[in-house]
């Protein structure tokens, strides 16, 4: 019975340890992606110029095609993270994860990644405009990713510009968690891209230089 306790002991600690470097190389290529996802937004003159315009780019299902290494690899990172969590999750005695969920975690978590990265592009195509309508000047590219990325996660919350850090641990949980369970991020894209539509883009650059003249930004 000890030794039995020991071995059960061993398998948690050895899944901690793989899980935490999992999960590191999960949030970089999430990071990397993203990252990506809006360059290639911005290196683009096509913008989204309402929230009605991105509700139809959406539903017209556009392919991310040139992001399809990138996106196959937080799909190959994302997998064995939701399976290690699931045997963690036996070996604590917590609830069970359907095993039928584990099987297509793959396939789930891959069409919730493509989802959910178009959803970050078409976002930030708005982000941008709105920024380059009021300013007349091209938008900053982290700026523009920060906000898209925020107004993601929480489409009615404060925009908090001092901190441009990309919120990259929660992103990453609702695509893999929403992906493995089949869930659709429609409806928060939704609420985005209204939340985008009404951004005042003067202001919102006018308080992001401020900041990097201040050197106030938290990294």
């Amino acid at each position: 019975m000890a030794d039995k306790k020991k071995l059960i002991a061993q398998q948690a600690r050895t899944a901690g340890a793989v899980t935490l470097e999992s999960r590191r190389a999960l949030l970089d290529a999430v990071d990397r992606l993203v990252h990506t996802a809006v360059s290639r937004v911005l290196l683009s003159e096509d913008r989204v110029t309402s929230a009605a315009e991105g509700r139809r780019r959406l539903a017209g299902q556009e392919e991310t095609e040139e992001l399809a290494d990138k996106v196959q690899k937080v799909v190959a990172l994302a997998t064995p993270v939701v399976r290690i969590a699931a045997r963690g999750a036996k070996i604590a005695k917590f609830t069970r994860l359907p095993w039928v969920m584990i099987a297509s975690t793959s396939v789930s978590v891959g069409v919730a990644v493509r989802t959910g990265v178009r959803e970050i592009q078409v976002l930030s195509s708005l982000v941008a405009h709105r920024i380059e309508q009021a300013t007349g000047a091209p938008a900053d590219p982290r700026l523009v990713e920060k906000v898209a990325v925020d107004l993601y996660l929480h489409p009615k919350r404060n925009l908090d510009l001092t901190n441009d850090r990309l919120r990259l641990v929660r992103l990453t949980r609702n695509w893999v968690l929403l992906g493995a369970f089949g869930r659709s991020t429609s409806k928060r894209a939704d609420k985005a891209l209204d939340a985008a539509e009404s951004l005042d883009g003067g202001a919102l650059a006018e308080r992001w230089r401020a900041l990097q003249r201040g050197g106030t930004l938290r990294k």
